[in-house]
């Protein structure tokens, strides 16, 4: 199974338009989601399975994932027969809503690598929790055990949300706050990786409202978000990772309490403030963040 560290931001870029997906590589994000799902028509998804499949050829060693169509659709199967390669960094699965959808794309991906030479378990998986029902049972979702083991991380998706439940899409998000709040909650209990909340998409010029948007998403676990467009890419990076001063604190408390346990003590003071062990496990976590500080 890949290691695979905490993500800030996943790029979407429609699979059919070959250009994009050039420059959306060439984007400082950390992950790159090629789509084959919602932005590519029926009429297309043949063709742009080929094309996909030359981009993940041309640009092996880049975290590229492919969004494939649902479980269950006639077309999922096509999409993994042309796309599963050497070289694809995951899959993201949309309109997961029962552990069935994963042990069922497991054992897809399964075939698929055994039949290609690559290691069992080597391509990692995006779970997208889109719908009321999916939300209301996330936890039984994400703690579904596979074997050989592939990392897996949890992804919100909004717009489809929104559409199960009738309701609109805002800029303040408070529409958004029971179902954040749950996914991130599961992750954490399932001793996941923290999930990717859902893209910004009521107004791609606000950036003030944006940069709001993942800061709420922060405060309630979130790890990154998706992007749809590589201008978000920027502040949403800044506003996942440490700052300078957090980094610099987070070393002093960890190198500090190595010398505390060194001479038997579990907990110390630095300037001022209690030091213990789950104030310097998250500092720890906070140096495995990626940043450009």
């Amino acid at each position: 199974m890949k290691e695979v560290g905490p993500l800030r931001t996943a790029l979407f870029v429609p699979g059919n338009r070959p250009e994009r997906i050039d420059k959306a590589v060439g984007t400082a994000a950390d992950a790159v989601i090629i789509d084959l799902e919602d932005s590519v028509p029926i009429s297309e998804k043949h063709k742009t399975r080929c094309i996909v499949r030359e981009k993940i050829e041309e640009f092996k060693g880049r975290k590229i994932a492919v969004r494939v169509n649902a479980v269950g659709t006639e077309f999922v199967q096509a999409d993994l027969n042309e796309i599963v390669m050497k070289g694809l960094w995951g899959l993201m699965v949309p309109k997961v809503e029962g552990a069935h959808h994963i042990e069922k794309i497991h054992r897809l991906l399964l075939d698929q690598e055994e039949k290609k030479k690559i290691k069992p378990g080597s391509i990692g998986l995006i779970l997208l929790i889109e719908t009321a029902l999916a939300v209301e049972k996330i936890f039984e979702v994400i703690s579904k055990k596979i074997k050989p083991k592939r990392f897996i991380i949890v992804a919100f998706g909004a717009a489809d949300y929104a559409l199960d439940m009738g309701i609109k899409l805002t800029k303040t998000g408070e529409e958004l706050e029971y179902p954040r709040a749950r996914i991130a909650v599961a992750c954490r209990a399932a001793k996941m990786l923290p999930p990717l909340d859902t893209p910004f998409m009521v107004d791609l010029k606000d950036f003030l409202a944006l940069e709001e948007d993942a800061l709420r998403a922060k405060r309630l676990g979130f790890g990154g978000k998706l992007c749809i467009h590589p201008n978000q890419i920027e502040i949403i990076c800044r506003v996942f990772s440490p700052t300078q001063d957090e980094i610099e604190y987070a070393k002093k408390v960890v190198n500090a309490f190595q010398d505390a346990e060194a001479k038997g003590l579990a907990a110390i003071q630095i300037d001022g403030k209690f030091i213990d062990y789950p104030v310097v496990e998250h500092s720890r976590r906070i140096l495995e963040i990626p940043h450009d500080n």
